[in-house]
């Protein structure tokens, strides 16, 4: 029997399929991928040799729902898991639950695109019948592609608002730090290479200084010089506002989904 048997076999899907082998949690003879979608099913096959794909869901196995948000209760129409991780956005653990056997354990996980690169950032959260034990297996798959928060079902909107949304609000400041360097000269090229090479040398000193963004930028920030000159242009955009307004817009789209 499968280790793991992952519904739909999408970009998502894939991406864990692939995050789990590489990180050894498991082998591909381990894990199990439900993919309808006839050519779809060949390509992961060829993709990821030794990996079951198949048509049908089996019973007793740990559970991972990777379809559209609108597909995710009845993939698991007539299947009885041994537990669920549901990475459908806006559907609630409660919906899930009222479809399968009762005192299924079920988690619901907000992840976000960069995970098909193995550098997401999700958030779990429990069902009703969810135990840590449950939490902490799904930490371990999510944790193969990224890193994974716990928090309450009640936060998940707001997850979706920061870091579900978020890789768009990055790329739309990536493609006006890439029009910016051309407008001041810089070949596209060259402009591209050196926003994103500058974005991504930011975030890791985020991550792996320790300091917070006020004391990085600060220490970028000489007294009357150019990134002074810079910083004062975009707090005179609103830019910090407007960051703020996209993530509050975001939380309350996927409140309203949600419902």
């Amino acid at each position: 029997m499968a280790r793991l048997l992952v519904i739909g076999g999408g970009r998502m899907g894939e991406a864990l399929v692939a995050g789990l082998v590489a990180s050894g949690w498991a082998r591909p003879e381990d894990l199990t991928v439900v993919e309808a979608v006839a050519a779809r099913a060949d390509e992961l096959a060829a993709a990821h040799p030794g990996l079951d794909v198949s048509t049908t869901a089996v019973d007793g196995v740990d559970t991972v729902v990777a379809v559209k948000p609108g597909d995710a209760v009845d993939a698991l129409d007539g299947v009885a898991p041994r537990r669920v991780l549901s990475i459908a956005a806006g559907v609630t653990t409660a919906a899930l639950e009222a479809g399968l056997p009762e005192g299924t354990p079920v988690v619901r996980a907000m992840p976000n695109t960069p995970a098909l690169v193995g550098a997401g950032a999700a958030a779990v959260a429990g069902g009703t019948h969810a135990t840590d034990d449950d939490l902490t297996w799904a930490e371990e798959v999510l944790g193969a592609v990224g890193t994974v928060v716990r928090v309450p079902e009640a936060q998940l909107d707001a997850v979706t608002g920061l870091s579900g949304s978020g890789p768009a609000y990055v790329f739309l400041v990536a493609e006006a730090l890439i029009d910016a360097g051309v407008l001041v000269g810089l070949p596209r090229p060259a402009s591209r290479e050196l926003a994103v090479q500058t974005l991504l040398g930011a975030a890791r000193l985020l991550a792996e200084t320790g300091e917070g963004p006020e004391a990085l930028r600060a220490q970028v920030t000489s007294p009357g010089g150019t990134t002074a000159a810079g910083l004062r242009a975009l707090e005179s955009g609103g830019v910090r506002a407007a960051v703020i307004d996209a993530v509050v817009a975001a939380t309350e789209r996927s409140r309203e989904l949600g419902a």
